[in-house]
Order: structure tokens, then sequence, then C-alpha cells
């Protein structure tokens, strides 16, 4: 997400460090390199012209030239204005009688349907009790996309044949009441471009079940596009937030940094990848540092709480630090690691993480990880328990079978030994080792 802005910004503040004192000069530099990295992202040129004139005038000011650390000040500066600019978080309004009603709007190919079970799904997990409804009769095949996202989630999808969107959208309402359920979701039809036909059905809709929320699935990839056509639904029928899908797709990604301020219309989810859990709670804040290249460690922390089961980490933590885990202990990690999203997004999470993706690229440690997980499933349950047994040519057996080379498996076996022997130095230094190893 962002990874070309956040390289331009980087490099733009890795210049202004090399500066003990900043003078104006140095700051209209830095300012037009900026200008130029959001504009290449695709940010709105009027959000664009007064973000950097709001920073350029506080940069050349009293709070930069009497810092100690004017680059780091400057750099302070630019995260707060750009927070600014991303708009206060609003939440969900789940306020009034049950069922709360959720209407998804947009355009085919969005990622509206998508967009519904990811919500689905986010809303379980707080407790709620949802009801999906397929509105969309139009488009071939859209209510058993829906259905099938509902199976893989276990969340019922209602759906009429027959029935026209504005009265099958009462009858889920009339469904919810009866089956008590909390939240309804209504995926409605889309167009491949804004018409009148589109708009008067989705205000029949609006008019019949006045929903809690009116959210627009927005497709973040297609750059400022996806401004006007929030414009576009905002001025026929009442927004109430956004869902900025495909934030993971980052050539265009500008889009998110100027919606709000064009628009009037506050972003409330993002959409960070194909899978149902990727989706996150917009905050500015966190979406700001990640931007910049400061990560977003509360989202990592997030992401590791969902999922991670407390009581398996703790149990091989334990084992760990006693150097008795196994090759088995390695791989349940490594498919928890996986769940957490991939670690091109894990990446971006971390603090210098860029850095870090220069080493070493996202794609390659993905391959890494894949690659070692096959070597492991390629070995008996035996093998991984006592990996001690691994002679020659049961070695030769699990890389042809994983599709590795033999000296891959000799790799992940040395790896392995070395981890326990650390973990089992570790324990019987009282973990003194531990400031020497990770300061």
């Amino acid at each position: 997400m962002f990874e070309n802005l956040t390289d331009r910004l980087n490099d733009v503040f890795k210049e202004l460090r090399r500066h003990g004192k900043l003078s104006e000069q140095d700051v209209d530099k830095a300012m037009r390199q900026v200008r130029l990295a959001l504009l290449e992202a695709d940010v709105n040129y009027a959000v664009v012209k007064d973000f950097v004139e709001r920073v350029r005038v506080r940069s050349v000011g009293v709070e930069v030239s009497r810092a100690l650390n004017p680059a780091q000040q400057v750099i302070k500066i630019v995260n707060e204005e750009l927070i600014q600019t991303l708009g206060e978080p609003e939440r969900l309004n789940l306020s009034g009688p049950k069922p709360r009603t959720l209407m998804l709007v947009g355009l085919q190919g969005s990622g509206k349907t998508t967009a519904a079970g990811k919500l689905a799904r986010f809303l379980r997990s707080q407790g709620e009790r949802v009801l999906l409804v397929a509105a969309d009769p139009y488009r071939p095949a859209a209510v058993r996309q829906l259905e099938t996202l509902g199976e893989r989630l276990g969340i019922p999808v209602f759906y009429e044949e027959g029935v026209l969107p504005p009265k099958l959208a009462q009858k889920a309402v009339d469904e919810a009441r009866k089956g008590g359920y909390t939240i309804l979701i209504l995926d409605t039809a889309g167009r491949s471009q804004l018409d009148d036909s589109l708009m008067e059905e989705l205000r029949a809709i609006q008019s019949r079940l006045d929903p809690a929320e009116v959210l627009l699935v927005a497709d973040a990839m297609i750059g400022q596009e996806a401004v006007n056509i929030a414009k576009g639904f905002r001025d026929v029928i009442n927004l109430s937030g956004l869902f900025l899908s495909k934030m993971d797709g980052d050539a265009r990604g500008g889009a998110a940094i100027s919606i709000r301020s064009v628009t009037g219309v506050p972003i409330k989810f993002l959409g960070t990848g194909e899978s149902l859990e990727a989706i996150e709670v917009y905050d500015p804040g966190r979406l700001s540092s990640r931007i910049l290249g400061m990560g977003d460690v509360i989202g990592l922390i997030e992401k590791a709480e969902a999922a991670f089961d407390e009581k398996t980490a703790q149990e091989q933590a334990e084992k760990m630090m006693s150097g008795e885990f196994t090759l088995q202990d390695f791989a349940d990690q490594l498919r928890q690691l996986r769940k957490m999203g991939p670690l091109g997004q894990i990446l971006d999470m971390l603090p210098g993480g860029a850095n870090l993706a220069n080493q070493v690229s996202p794609q390659e440690a993905e391959q890494q990880l894949k690659m070692t997980e096959a070597i492991i499933n390629s070995m008996t349950h035996q093998e991984r328990r006592k990996p001690d047994i691994l002679n020659a040519s049961r070695r030769r057996r699990i890389a042809a079978g994983s599709g590795a080379q033999v000296q891959d498996v000799n790799r992940l076996i040395k790896q392995y030994r070395d981890a326990q022997r650390l973990f089992k130095r570790l324990k019987k230094s009282g973990m003194r080792g531990l400031p020497r190893l990770f300061g």
C-alpha cells in the first residue's frame, strides 16, 4: 500500500536530514518533491496545492527554525497535515431499532459484493447477528457470488427470484426482524457507469428502508476517477460513508488522500486484499504513518491477535524457550503467520519495513515461507517430531516431494538446530543474551 509514494517521500526526508539547519530554499526544494510525489500517486491537484502550502508555511516558521532537529520537525508537520487532509475518523452508525440496515452502493467491478462479505465477517466478530441480502438480480452470477461468500462465512443470504430490489429489500427487513438479526447488509446492483435507472432504484430502496448507513464502495486503484464517482453518487443519494476497496494496489492509491477533502464524505473502511479478513477500520493517523514509512504497530498487533490463538502461542513460546520445539511446532507457527496476511502487508506495518523490503523482497520472502512449509509438509509425522532421524535418503525423498533441492532441506534443518541451541543457551543464561541479540 502506497509503496511508491512512501519511497518518494522517504527520499525527500533523507535529503532534509543531511542539513543541520533548513533554509527557506531547502524547504521549497523539498516541497517541490513532495508535490510531485503526491501528484504521481494521483492525489487531487487542488488538495496537493493546499496541503503543500500549509506544510511550507509551517516549515519556514518559528516551530522549525527553533527546533533542535529541523528535519524531524518538518516530517512531524507533514504527518500532522496529512492526517488533517485524510479527515476525521467516523464509525458506523449502529444506533436505532434493529435490524440496522447497511446499504452498499457502487459501480460494477468496485468490489461491492466482496465488501459485503468482509463487513459481514467483521460485524459478526463484534457480536452482531448478520443477514446478507442479494439485491442485484441483473449481473450474471451476482446472487450466487454472495451466496458462496455466505456459505464460506456461515452467514445466511436472503434472496427471492423475480422480486424487484426495492420490494426485495423491504421483505429482507421483515425476514431479519422475524429471525432476530441485528444487522442487514444490502448488496445492491451496480452499473458500468452512473445512470438514471441505477440512481432511481437506489433512491427507491433508500426511501423504503431509511438505512442506518449508505456506504459507497469505490475502487482505490482507479485514482481520481474514484473521487469523481463518489461525487456523482453523493449528488444523487445520501451517502454516509466510503468503503475504499483494493487499497493493496499501489499505482493510484492517492485517491484515499483526496477523496474526503473533495467529497466531504468520510472514509469508514479500507479493503486491503482479496481475502475476507482483509478489512481495516479507517484510521487517518495510522494510515498517515504507513504512507510516511513509520509503520502501523497497533494495526500489526491487531492482526496478530486475530490470527494467533493465545493459549497455543503461550505453549509454543514455552516450548521454544526450553529448546524442545519441533518442526511440527515451527510449521504451526508459519501457518499462524500466514493468517496475518501477505508478508508485504506485514512489512508495510513495521517501522522501517520499507528498508527490510529493499533487502529481501516480500515476494522472495513469501516464496521462502511457502518452500519451508512445503518441505515440512513432505515429512512424516515422526520426522517432524524427531529431525535427528533425517538421513540422506529421507532428505532426498522430502526434497522430491516438496519440489525443493536437498540443500534447501539441509538449510532448514541447520536453521532449526541453530534456533534450538540459541534458545537453550538463552534459558541457561537467564535471558541475559537478549539485549545483545536484539539491541
